[in-house]
């Protein structure tokens, strides 16, 4: 479990270092409530070996909880949940930290018994950005906690949807709801309100002039700068399993991507959705030079299915545009 940790971006929060809106008391309230969630945790029994194994009584663990963080882009629903990641950790519990998307791909790239395996033991699970996206997920999702959850494994999950509402305008979640409620029914919900702190006070940034980026390229350590054009870059993506992009950045400290273009592709946006994600979370630099990031995503993409990934990716790169020129 050592690689399933928060990147560097939250490397250092802690529940003292969030800062609730005062204006929007459930953020202080859900800081509390995990705070408390996390301190009740119990490490789980070690599994008997030897005689004891044959003639002694194992200890039954207790039923694994859930909290779900359901808000809006820019409330802190990561940083609390990176903060209860190291709570739990400073504790000595077992815990992991792992996007909803990386754990799909890990359980197909594992199987699910593998990856059941693989989490067999973990005392708490932290999964940012809980989304049903297809069918498919829906049932790994419902049959991985259905599995670990009676047995001891506690989670805390983020989202933009909440729990019952989850699937809904992506495919047919009727046909999959008791699924969908099943997994709602392991989660105690905490709704977190509040304006988007990365646009707080401020207009969404736009990418960096010819002259900008020039200026940020001159200021990054060349042995840690990955640097190419758009194209370029969708075509690493499509020569690597998306569960890899982490891999991908090993050793980057800062990502420059040039002429980025309107994106004609679902494939290719989701693609490069992911990818800045991952950047974003693994608290890399990045510049960007190209077409304004209102015309990136097709409009039907932006109201459709995945609306919700497109205004978090446009959020994210808003703030890493504004960092980009801060330095």
């Amino acid at each position: 479990m050592s690689a399933l940790t928060p990147g560097r971006r939250f490397r250092d929060v802690r529940f003292g270092s969030y800062l609730p809106n005062p204006e929007y008391p459930p953020q202080a309230e859900a800081q509390v409530t995990l705070r408390d969630f996390v301190e009740g945790l119990q490490v789980a029994p070690d599994a008997p070996s030897g005689l004891k194994r044959l003639f002694g009584r194992r200890a039954v663990p207790a039923e694994g909880r859930g909290v779900y963080l359901d808000g809006g882009f820019g409330v802190g629903k990561t940083h609390l949940l990176a903060s209860a990641y190291h709570a739990a950790s400073g504790r000595g519990l077992s815990a992991a930290f792992m996007s909803f998307q990386d754990l799909m791909y890990l359980i197909g790239a594992l199987g699910m018994p593998r990856a059941l395996d693989a989490m067999r033991g973990v005392n708490l699970l932290c999964v940012d950005e809980f989304e049903l996206d297809d069918p498919g997920n829906t049932h790994m999702a419902n049959t991985f906690l259905g599995e670990l959850m009676p047995g001891g494994l506690n989670v805390i999950a983020t989202s933009n949807t909440e729990p019952g509402r989850l699937g809904e305008g992506r495919f047919n979640a009727r046909d999959f709801e008791r699924q969908i409620q099943a997994i709602a029914g392991r989660f105690r919900n905490l709704r977190l309100d509040g304006p988007d702190y990365r646009q707080r006070g401020s207009t969404p940034e736009q990418n960096l002039t010819d002259a900008e980026y020039g200026a940020w390229r001159a200021r990054q350590e060349a042995g840690t700068l990955a640097e190419l054009p758009y194209p370029a870059l969708q075509g690493v993506l499509l020569s690597v399993h998306p569960a890899r992009f982490g891999q991908l950045l090993e050793g980057v400290e800062a990502v420059g991507l040039r002429g980025l273009t309107p994106m004609p592709s679902q494939n290719d946006a989701l693609r490069f959705v992911h990818f800045v994600d991952k950047v974003y979370d693994l608290g890399g630099h990045a510049a960007f030079t190209g077409a304004p990031l209102e015309s990136l995503f097709d409009e039907t993409y932006r109201h459709g299915a995945f609306a919700k990934k497109y205004a978090r990716c446009l959020s994210r790169l808003s703030e890493l545009l504004r960092e980009a020129r801060a330095a």
